[in-house]
């Protein structure tokens, strides 16, 4: 990686932290808990992202005609459950608490069922290094945790201030964020070629299949079939990885910055779609019925 590269890594780190800070800044003890209040949700939404997801990317592994390289990487995508940045792309279509709640407690979950999950990934990789709970502990805790704690700290000291500067952040960081992703998208653009088509087109189906698992799981509740697909479709790509350096194979690292691409690719059709159903509920709650 040359020096403009590992500057835009972390000019990229730090915009995701202030994300995350920021979205700390506008979230309470009671968005935290929300999902631990209500056990049938949290059990359906572990369930959905922990194990139906890693499930299908097995069975996809198993049975498509593809490069032992891309079969790790799809199970190594799959596992790494916990995308911090999501409850940014969710905030206009769903229950924010739910969103927050949900992705927080999956990244705690994560410290576990990473290990435990790539223990399961030495049938199909042959010997995998051992990642430990510590390991996934400390790259959770600097990534998201510790930012996400900090700004409900703040919130707590100073609610009013925290919130107004909390939207700041989010704008700031939000275009950063997206400027210094796509300058690293052209930069990478010779690893996506070499990953190749079949590649991209099996990690889409992954997020399809994932985004699927998250709208059925979610119901009835229209948002949390919303905020549950895309958490199931979007990854924690610090944690693959983690994951992807520890597993011998042909550029699993590559193959893992392809999914991001085709999870964007797949997951922006099902957000237009989305936003479109929730604007007419809307529209039609707001529409008063004929005397």
């Amino acid at each position: 990686m040359n020096l403009d590269a590992a500057t835009l890594m972390l000019v990229l780190k730090i915009s995701v932290t202030v994300l995350i800070l920021a979205i700390g800044m506008q979230s309470t003890v009671d968005d935290l808990t929300y999902i631990w209040r209500r056990p049938w949700l949290l059990f359906k939404s572990m369930l959905a992202m922990y194990v139906l997801v890693p499930l299908v990317a097995v069975a996809l592994a198993r049975l498509l005609p593809v490069s032992h390289g891309l079969k790790v990487a799809v199970v190594v995508v799959a596992i790494s459950a916990g995308a911090p940045l999501v409850p940014r792309k969710l905030m206009p279509l769903s229950n924010d608490a739910y969103v927050f709640s949900v992705i927080a407690t999956s990244s705690l979950l994560a410290i576990f069922t990473v290990p435990l999950w790539l223990m399961g990934l030495s049938a199909l990789a042959g010997s995998v290094p051992e990642i430990t709970p510590i390991e996934v502990a400390r790259l959770l805790g600097k990534a998201f945790l510790l930012p996400l704690a900090v700004g409900m700290g703040a919130r707590m000291l100073a609610p009013e201030l925290s919130e107004k500067l909390a939207d700041i952040l989010l704008i700031v960081g939000g275009i950063v964020l997206t400027l210094v992703s796509l300058v690293l998208l052209v930069l990478g653009w010779p690893l996506l070629r070499e990953a190749g088509w079949v590649a991209l087109l099996v990690l889409g189906l992954l997020t399809a299949l994932a985004l699927a698992i998250g709208h059925l799981m979610g119901g009835p509740d229209e948002e949390n079939r919303t905020a549950l697909a895309i958490s199931c479709a979007t990854r924690h790509l610090g944690v693959a990885v983690l994951v992807a350096a520890a597993v011998p194979g042909e550029r699993t690292s590559v193959l893992v910055v392809a999914y991001l691409v085709a999870s964007i690719l797949v997951s922006i059709p099902y957000i237009h779609w989305r936003k479109k159903y929730h604007m007419a509920v809307i529209a039609e709650t707001a529409t008063p019925e004929a005397p």
